[in-house]
């Protein structure tokens, strides 16, 4: 289990970030961290991957354990060994590596390596598309195929806990639907965690059992994705949807009148 207790985040010892953030991510499960742009999702799962200090961030308070060792400020080499990888926003690939290649990356970190093809067919069985661009050097790739990519070489390190930051960005809608369907197949069959940050929250809620909602470096509300599927809040400013259903834009609701309905 993943438990983030309380936890701070600094940057360059003055700019705080995350104000006292705690969520769980049970063993199997799908949770889904949700939020606007600036809230400190991807913050987040930079304090649990370890990937904070390459940008002069920091866990100034709380704790973060991964099945009871603590790992806030931890190596992120280390808390990949560990099983915990995290797919950054943004796609980033080896531009100049094959398909292929990217994917054998992906399982570099492990001490299995006889079982490296094994995984590879398993990467291909999900993503079929990838199997007929093996060879194709994936700075080439299409935004959607590249996503694949990404998500196939965090299946490479047999990962325990995944964090999947923004994984629908640029993509189309149906794009979108088949990569989560996959998402949601692996940890089915894999029972690997999954820890899903998304602005698009329709989906998200899709495949996740339970969603943190966060605001301001804060968690401002969190309950089952059912329940928050049918909260007039989500629905109201995540999902553009108003009363009887009449598509609004959130954009245009003040920042505190929402804060001030969710944390009464």
């Amino acid at each position: 289990m993943l438990v983030l207790n309380n936890i701070e985040v600094v940057y360059s010892d003055v700019i705080q970030v995350l104000k006292g953030v705690s969520l769980e991510v049970s063993d199997g499960s799908i949770v889904a961290l949700l939020g606007g742009n600036g809230a400190g999702k991807s913050t987040t799962l930079k304090a649990i991957s370890g990937l904070l200090e390459a940008e002069l961030g920091k866990v100034t308070r709380g704790r973060i354990t991964w099945n009871g060792v603590r790992i806030e400020n931890g190596n992120p080499e280390k808390t990949a060994r560990m099983g915990i990888i995290q797919i950054i926003e943004g796609r980033a690939i080896f531009e100049h590596l094959t398909a292929e290649e990217n994917l054998l990356v992906g399982g570099n970190i492990r001490s299995d390596m006889g079982k490296i093809k094994e995984d590879l067919s398993m990467v291909y069985d999900y993503f079929p598309a990838l199997k007929g661009l093996r060879n194709r050097v994936s700075g080439y790739l299409s935004g959607g195929e590249q996503q694949m990519l990404v998500v196939g070489r965090a299946m490479m390190a047999r990962p325990e806990l995944m964090l999947l930051d923004e994984a629908s960005l640029g993509l189309s809608p149906i794009l979108v639907e088949e990569i989560f369907d996959i998402i949601k197949q692996f940890n089915e069959e894999s029972k690997t965690s999954i820890l899903v940050v998304e602005q698009n929250v329709r989906v998200a809620l899709t495949v996740a059992e339970h969603g943190y909602v966060m605001e301001n470096g804060r968690v401002v509300l969190d309950d089952t994705a059912e329940k928050l599927n049918a909260n007039e809040d989500i629905k109201e400013f995540y999902m553009g949807l108003g009363e009887l259903g009449q598509r609004k834009s959130y954009r245009e609701v003040k920042h505190y009148k929402r804060r001030k309905r969710w944390l009464g």
